[in-house]
């Protein structure tokens, strides 16, 4: 029996998922690679049902890479539907830059575009297209479709959108892009479903995990991100740095005599939760830690997360509801009350015990929080029908 599917491709730097829908997108199987490359690497496929799926006697040492994951997950996919025949694999590529905000069937014409933009998310473009690739390799002739991160925020207002460099910069491309816009486009659609009056009010979406940046919108529609330019603006994260004094870069390249290089190695991969606290960039390792400089790491962190909340609420004149949502926002309820700590002037206060159960709603104030479990494969899924329909 054959199974025509839709398979999901979110190659990350450091993780992989996968998602396989069926024509009429109902979830077949999801699976996620954690920590790849590192020893602790560990796969987790799981069926429609929730069933884990077994793993090929080979899997331990499957991880090193993201191709490599991604073999192994499809041996895995294809032991379980024997008839399984790929239709179409959507991605998630991080950055379109100015021109693309749709979905888009790729060529190698527009694989070598893309990767020109690789200097704006270098942690992330180029292990997207390498997923691209390693999908054209395997399913020969099947369409590949291009999901963007940057294209939810296309509908910014100016101010939230450009910087006050020269006018020439912005139309050179130099903006306020945002990212993680599949997963606020989930969280959006969510809202409209599940909750149409918190929908239509003014909601901040705190996207928390080794990426990390907060939207808000205003009946579901982008106004303000935390990132801007590039994925290393706004939240410290795993290992970047988030928001930087550009005159600390300045200073860095005239006394240490770092390059740009020098600069990117430090700013993406030295730094964020891993440098401050010397111990890991994993938030679940720095909370079970007893090294006092793994809580600085945390504290700054949500630190963070409180001003840019502040500051979004500002932009989008008040605020109705805070949404946690991606790996830290879903699973730390430490996290999330900390964030939370002193934040009563936003109407925000939380009930523990629902907190600490991770429950759906978590607040007991007029301003709603809620955590929601973000689902970027979906939101590709549906965007590879969509564009198949057009084929």
């Amino acid at each position: 029996m054959t199974t025509r599917a839709i398979l999901t491709v979110n190659s990350g730097s450091s993780s992989l998922k996968l998602g396989l829908f069926t024509e009429e997108l109902e979830t077949l199987a999801m699976c996620h690679v954690d920590r790849i490359g590192r020893r602790e690497a560990a796969m987790k496929i799981r069926d429609a049902a929730g069933r884990n799926l077994p793993m090929p006697e080979h899997a331990p040492t499957a991880f090193r890479t993201n191709g490599a994951a991604l073999r192994t997950a499809l041996e895995v996919f294809q032991a379980d539907f024997p008839g399984l025949e790929v239709i179409a694999v959507g991605h998630r590529v991080v950055h379109g830059g100015v021109k693309h905000a749709e979905p888009l069937r790729l060529t190698e014409a527009t694989m070598k575009e893309l990767a020109r933009l690789a200097p704006f998310a270098p942690l992330h473009q180029p292990h997207n297209l390498a997923g691209v690739r390693a999908a054209v390799d395997t399913f020969p002739g099947v369409p590949n479709i291009a999901c963007f991160d940057t294209a939810f925020h296309r509908e910014h207002p100016f101010v939230n959108d450009t910087y006050a460099l020269p006018r020439r910069y912005y139309e050179k491309g130099v903006r306020r892009y945002g990212f993680h816009g599949l997963s606020y486009d989930y969280i959006a659609g969510e809202l409209a479903r599940t909750e149409p009056a918190l929908h239509k009010g003014r909601v901040v979406v705190a996207h928390l995990g080794s990426g990390a940046s907060m939207c808000g919108m205003k009946g579901g529609h982008p106004i303000d991100s935390t990132m801007g330019f590039s994925a290393l603006d706004g939240l410290p994260m795993g290992t970047r740095t988030g928001q930087i004094d550009p005159g600390v870069l300045l200073y860095l390249m005239d006394t240490d005599g770092l390059d740009s290089h020098g600069l990117s190695e430090l700013l993406y991969k030295e730094s964020g939760l891993q440098g401050l606290s010397g111990v890991s960039n994993d938030m679940r390792t720095l909370e079970s830690s007893d090294d006092p400089h793994a809580q600085e790491a945390i504290d700054y962190f949500c630190f963070r997360i409180r001003r840019e909340l502040g500051g979004i609420a500002a932009a989008l004149g008040g605020i109705d509801g805070l949404v946690f949502c991606g790996g830290i926002g879903e699973n730390s309820a430490n996290v999330r009350a900390q964030v939370c700590e002193g934040m009563e002037w936003l109407g925000i206060t939380l009930d523990a015990e629902k907190n600490v159960t991770h429950a759906r709603e978590i607040s007991t104030g007029k301003t709603r929080v809620l955590v929601i479990p973000t689902n970027e494969e979906i939101v590709i899924a549906r965007a590879a029908a969509h564009v198949l329909e057009t084929l």
